[in-house]
């Protein structure tokens, strides 16, 4: 993974540089959702996936029964049924992802339309995460990577004013006032 780059100074006269080794071809994957119920405080549920056998021709994503368990641990953390907002990942459309919503009656699913970003308040959980944990770092290896994913998740788990700001980026209104800090 290339580290995205950020501003950051150095002293007068020399440019700062970050060394990058090269070019790793290991992959790691990130589901989550930004879950918002009406008087608590907004959520982050995720799932992070180091890939070990893509190069032989395995699969370089989530699969749907991945998502499928995702969604499980989502219902039993928040306690309630679960109205899902999803982009038009082709495994979000799956036939057997279809299947699994349709038999659930605690999960309703709408997609959004093609090509709209800023209406998915994950996408804002992104960009705080390249913009913090990861900028201006260089991966020692895979291991390094995965626990500053991890770390910078956590960060935003923590703080729900965070996942309120992307909730509120995409144009969603929370309907119930914010709970006070204890």
């Amino acid at each position: 993974m290339t580290p995205p780059t950020s501003r950051t100074w150095s002293r007068r006269g020399s440019t700062p540089v970050i060394r990058v080794r090269g070019r790793s071809q290991r992959r790691f994957s990130i589901a989550a959702l930004c879950c918002y119920k009406p008087g608590e405080r907004s959520r982050l549920i995720y799932r992070p996936k180091r890939h070990t056998d893509h190069k032989a021709g395995g699969r370089k994503s989530f699969t749907w029964t991945e998502y499928r368990d995702l969604l499980i641990a989502a219902h039993q953390q928040l306690g309630g049924p679960i109205v899902l907002v999803w982009d038009n990942l082709n495994v979000h459309k799956d036939r057997r992802m279809r299947a699994f919503i349709d038999a659930q009656d605690w999960v309703t699913a709408y997609h959004l339309p093609p090509y709209a970003p800023d209406l998915n308040p994950v996408e804002g959980i992104w960009s705080i995460l390249r913009r913090t944990t990861q900028a201006n770092t260089a991966f020692a290896d895979p291991d390094h990577l995965n626990r500053r994913l991890r770390h910078g998740l956590r960060q935003i788990q923590y703080r729900s004013h965070l996942i309120d700001g992307c909730l509120a980026g995409t144009g969603l209104t929370l309907t119930t006032p914010q709970l006070q800090a204890q």
